[in-house]
């Protein structure tokens, strides 16, 4: 556990636990998190091997039926100590200082735009509370489909004025299917927001860490978030062939999900360069599926990194959320980490990537989990990012 500096106007804390019984689990994590008074807001990042509803009740056990709760499933959990799997990582925020609503909407059948504007309109719900400073938590169903529709809707609400923060649920990579949280309910296919206002700064950094590869190509022929043709050849056999894969990433898709998530595109955009992960392949059609839209007759190219580039844009991402504090302590650091930096950093590095984090928490608590992409919009319409770290920092 993670005790508040200051629980009279403000505090955050993470408590986190592992163990088979998921009840059990949830209910201690939570106990740990619920460090001070009038609490707000309890958020769950927990991995799918537990049973959900068991775990969500086990947290409700420990912070009460009426504490707002959202959450999600994860391809690894963050804390303070460092990075973990299959375990429970709960974060709580409270105080007089804070106002929170939360929402949750239905994103299947395609109406991904439709539950973006849905869920965030629980910020109304804070806007009364006269705070100064507010952001839009969401967690989605990043299989769900083109991620980049639920941040339009969800802008289309809020506006400019308020910025946009959190990450893609995970299933431990397995890529069949990721679980969000509400209160008691556990959704799939869904989105679920928290409105957070405060009397003190929140801050939000946003860095990839990646490099181009290679020439920029054309990308011929895409449908949303299917590319199927680069420079008018079939996109699976460029990707493969100029990247020199290894040969079972052309015939097995665990193969190729694993050498993908160290090889995604950057794509061309008017706000400058974005990095977009690629989930799968169809191996009959020669496509490539992403999490979000690659725009038809755009340019993109193949990006890499290695530890040292990934380390550097993690302490940028860092730096740039703490400077928005206005000089003042953050009460913690929450870290939206995409699970594809952690195949570059490996178990040893991504020790050191939540080690400096810690650091530049200054003793405040580190709550975040790994993603299947990332939401990050501090201006500008766009706001969905892959393979990025986002980290959003509490006064």
């Amino acid at each position: 556990m993670n005790a508040p500096a200051n629980p009279t106007e403000r505090w955050l804390a993470v408590g986190q636990a592992a163990g088979p019984d998921g009840r059990a689990a949830g209910r201690a994590a939570a106990a740990g998190a619920l460090a001070g008074p009038d609490p707000k807001l309890v958020v769950v990042f927990c991995s799918d091997r537990y049973d959900l509803a068991e775990l969500s009740a086990g947290v409700a056990e420990a912070a009460g039926a009426d504490v707002p709760l959202i959450g999600c499933s994860t391809a690894g959990e963050i804390a303070t100590t460092g990075p973990g799997d299959a375990g429970v990582v709960v974060t709580a925020l409270g105080g007089p200082g804070f106002a929170v609503a939360t929402a949750a909407a239905d994103a299947g059948g395609g109406r991904l735009r439709e539950a973006g504007a849905e869920a965030a309109a629980c910020l109304t719900e804070v806007e009364r509370s006269g705070k100064e400073h507010r952001v839009l938590l969401l967690l989605t169903d990043g299989l769900a489909g083109d991620q980049s529709e639920i941040v339009r809707g969800a802008y289309r609400v809020v506006g400019a004025g308020v910025p946009l923060v959190g990450g893609c649920a995970g299933d431990d990579l397995r890529m069949h299917q990721t679980a969000q949280l509400h209160n008691g309910a556990l959704l799939r296919n869904a989105v679920v927001a928290a409105a957070i206002a405060s009397d003190a700064p929140l801050g939000i950094g946003v860095r990839h860490g990646w490099r181009r590869v290679g020439e920029p190509m054309v990308v011929t022929r895409s449908d949303g978030n299917r590319v199927y043709a680069l420079d008018d050849a079939p996109a699976l056999d460029v990707y493969l062939q100029r990247l020199g894969a290894p040969p079972a990433a052309a015939l097995d898709a665990g193969a190729f999900t694993r050498f993908a998530l160290t090889h995604p595109l950057g794509l061309s955009r008017r706000s400058g360069e974005e990095v977009r992960f690629v989930a799968g392949a169809d191996f009959a059609d020669r496509s490539l599926l992403c999490v979000a839209q690659v725009p038809q007759g755009g340019l993109t190219w193949f990006m890499e990194g290695d530890d040292a580039s990934v380390l550097a844009a993690t302490d940028a991402a860092c730096r740039d959320a703490l400077a928005a504090l206005d000089d003042r302590p953050p009460l913690g650091l929450l870290a939206f980490d995409c699970i594809a930096r952690r195949g570059v950093l490996g178990e040893g590095g991504i020790h050191t990537e939540v080690g400096r984090i810690a650091d530049f928490a200054g003793g405040a608590p580190v709550a975040g989990f790994y993603t299947y992409g990332e939401i990050a919009r501090t201006h500008g319409t766009s706001g969905f990012h892959n393979q990025t770290l986002v980290v959003l920092a509490v006064a």
